[in-house]
């Protein structure tokens, strides 16, 4: 790929911004910093080359730096925030003082803020006022894009150029992304591909089979496609990278949290489901189904998710409910 050299920070020493900070710095146009709250971690990054409790087994190349200081982002280009979507406020004010003036902010989370229902970008877009803000969305795990796996993600911003640009510069042999300017469109996929992936696994971990995992999949395509556009996405975003392919992704790999989540609920386990990993499908169901009923727009799968999760109905009755729905034209 061409594009021009920059200095790019990524914020989150997670696996994912581990991930997206290696694949960047195997290009080997750019100088590109991983930055983490932990001093001690970064310092063993930095010494060893290796984050196995992120990446276990995949080495992490000799050119990329790591620091635990925020003022290593001073002057990046680009700066990726890579952590959870409900870590992204807090992240914003600690990390403004120290942004360049001209720096591109890309969120990397796939969510909607819990307390408010805003977007990502709109809510960094306040926060970080004067800075371009994109966002980076897609199928693709942190292992497979850390081991130089083939992986296609798309980044969106509202300024096409901008989009250009930043696609230009992550891009690299094994990780391609593709420009946008929806970022509503983008960033919905995100969210609501987790809450369908949960469902998905409910279906898996109940044993009601492969059949129902595929219109379970087909008919939640269908959700997301009406709730992006009632929200002012492109309906043409929907059946792209960052909605139908993460969505398959997400709902029919293990690597998955959000579908081992489901699965564990499918089985009935009531006790920490999660397993005490970070579930984004979970804080987003509740929120796209407050929203889809205040915009009039109808959600049952999203709705039968948030119920279920929330305790408010049992799986049995959540598949009763979905298959004697009114039959429509499809």
């Amino acid at each position: 790929m061409s594009g021009e050299s920059e200095t790019i920070a990524v914020i989150g020493a997670g696996a994912f911004g581990t991930a997206l900070a290696a694949v960047i710095a195997l290009t080997g146009r750019h100088k590109v910093t991983l930055i983490g709250r932990d001093p001690q971690l970064m310092a063993d990054l930095a010494a060893e080359h290796l984050h196995d409790a992120a990446l276990p087994g995949i080495p992490l190349p000799e050119t990329l730096q790591f620091s635990a200081e925020p003022d290593a982002i001073g002057d990046a280009g680009i700066v990726l925030f890579a952590m959870p979507s409900q870590a992204q406020a807090d992240a914003a004010r600690q990390y403004e003082p120290y942004l360049a003036k001209d720096a591109v902010v890309v969120t990397c989370a796939k969510g909607i803020e819990k307390t408010t229902g805003n977007l990502l970008t709109d809510m960094l877009a306040k926060a970080l006022p004067g800075h371009a803000i994109a966002v980076l969305s897609g199928p693709g795990f942190a292992a497979d894009i850390a081991k130089g796996l083939p992986t296609a993600m798309v980044v969106a911003a509202e300024n096409g150029e901008i989009a250009e640009r930043l696609a230009q510069a992550i891009s690299g042999r094994t990780f391609r992304l593709y420009p946008s300017s929806d970022r509503i469109g983008v960033q919905l996929g995100g969210a609501l591909k987790n809450v369908l992936a949960i469902a998905c696994g409910i279906v898996e971990g109940a044993g009601i089979g492969d059949s129902a995992r595929a219109a379970l999949i087909a008919r939640g395509l269908a959700e997301m496609s009406r709730f992006v556009v009632a929200k002012g996405g492109q309906a043409d975003t929907v059946p792209g990278l960052s909605g139908l392919g993460d969505l398959v992704l997400t709902a029919t790999s293990h690597q998955s949290r959000n579908l081992r989540f489901g699965i564990a609920l499918g089985r009935g386990e009531t006790r920490d489901p999660a397993h005490g990993e970070l579930v984004e499908g979970a804080f987003a169901a509740a929120v796209v189904s407050r929203l889809a009923k205040s915009l009039d727009i109808d959600m049952p799968v999203t709705d039968a998710v948030s119920a279920i999760i929330e305790g408010k109905l049992g799986i049995a009755a959540a598949i009763d409910q979905l298959m004697t729905r009114p039959i429509t034209t499809e």
